[in-house]
């Protein structure tokens, strides 16, 4: 049994390409269906896992999976503003826990978010390496955005302006960063956390400039009257907050009506999540309240649909495949023709012809089944992160 062992591993050997070839498409045949069905589950877990913990959402109306995927992995398109205003409504209620949101601005292709230390609670982030954010222009890091920009507390990251020919728009704000979070293995990791306020400097809803009144801006001013002073577009204005200029930021209208993207309503129980959506039901309503599950059910059930078309459609070419590799079996057994009869001359049975035979295909067979179960297994271990990287 090992001489033909021995002949049969220097046959495949020796027609080392056709060998591969053969391995390679038994490979893909085993592994397509079981592979794929790895990732869509371990994609399914994560889009679920982080929709569970985010009970409700309110923001503009409009797609609610657009909604849900900006507020929950801030990667997907900008979706309306809503007033400020809306995170007192769900406060007034005496429902839940309002935490805002706003995920407008981006930093080095990460994105910005703009809220309130209780995200940080409502999340479970903790910081790692220095402290967190208390002032304005201040910002804390994800993991994943201090280790590829390979940055921590002391140094600085400047928000990206969303337009090079927009000069009124977008304050580009040099942002000093005061911690870094533990990793979570979530879409925090991928983000930059400031206040709600430093998001809206940004903006250009507030900014500081020079103090008017010292006698170094007189030729920044156009007009006095009385304690009204009226300046021009001379006077030099700050894309740092600093400990000596933070008293001159100030915001120009009703803080309320600034924008946010959406609002996480934590309820206090079932009863209230009960109520509370029921205040978002009328006619008039500019908002919407969405259940993040709800919604990414709905995502996972389309999800699920277009993988049994995939499945079937890998089964289809894996019988194609199958069909290949058997027709250059039998081509190579017709092109063997020769060297089969020399066996049969010199002495080798019929019987231990065949198992020579069989053993080279049982060789192929079992090298691309155990590739295949590598691959698997692989794709078990490593599935995950692969799929956070995407998400």
């Amino acid at each position: 049994m090992r001489d033909l062992l021995y002949m049969a591993w220097r046959y495949l050997a020796y027609h080392r390409i056709k060998t591969i070839i053969l391995v390679l498409s038994i490979t893909l045949i085993v592994f397509l269906p079981a592979g794929l069905k790895i990732l869509v589950g371990e994609s399914a877990e994560s889009l679920t896992a982080r929709a569970e913990s985010t009970p409700l959402l309110v923001g503009a109306k409009g797609s609610p999976l657009e909604l849900v995927l900006n507020s929950l992995y801030f990667e997907s398109d900008t979706p309306p503003p809503i007033p400020f205003a809306e995170t007192q409504r769900v406060t007034d209620s005496k429902l839940a826990t309002a935490i805002p949101l706003y995920t407008r601005f981006r930093a080095r292709g990460f994105p910005i978010v703009g809220t309130s230390l209780d995200y940080f609670d409502f999340r479970e982030l903790t910081i790692a390496e220095g402290r967190q954010i208390a002032l304005i222009g201040e910002c804390v890091l994800g993991s994943a955005v201090a280790e590829e920009l390979d940055r921590g507390a002391g140094a600085a990251v400047v928000s990206s302006s969303e337009s090079a020919f927009d000069l009124a728009g977008v304050y580009p704000l040099k942002m000093h960063i005061v911690g870094v979070l533990a990793p979570k293995g979530t879409a925090d990791d991928r983000a930059i956390f400031v206040d709600l306020k430093t998001a809206w400097i940004i903006q250009g809803l507030a900014h500081g400039h020079q103090d008017l009144a010292q006698p170094e801006a007189a030729d920044g001013v156009l007009k006095r009257d009385g304690n009204v002073v009226v300046a021009n577009a001379s006077v030099m204005q700050f894309n740092e907050i600093t400990p000596d200029n933070m008293d001159s930021f100030h915001f120009h209208g009703d803080p309320a009506e600034f924008p946010i993207t959406a609002v996480i309503a934590v309820p206090h129980d079932s009863k209230s999540a009960t109520l509370l959506q029921g205040q978002y039901l009328g006619p008039d309503e500019q908002v919407q309240l969405v259940l993040p599950t709800s919604v990414m059910d709905d995502l996972l059930a389309t999800i699920l649909t277009v993988q049994n078309y995939v499945l079937a459609g890998a089964m289809v070419i894996g019988l194609s495949a199958l069909m290949t590799a058997v027709l250059v079996f039998m081509l190579s057994l017709r092109l063997r023709k020769r060297e089969i009869e020399t066996m049969h001359r010199i002495g080798s049975s019929r019987r231990r012809v065949t198992a020579l035979l069989s053993l080279e295909i049982i060789i192929v067979l079992l090298s691309g089944i155990l590739l295949a179960a590598l691959l698997t297994v692989l794709a078990s271990q490593f599935g995950e992160g692969l799929i956070r990287s995407f998400i």
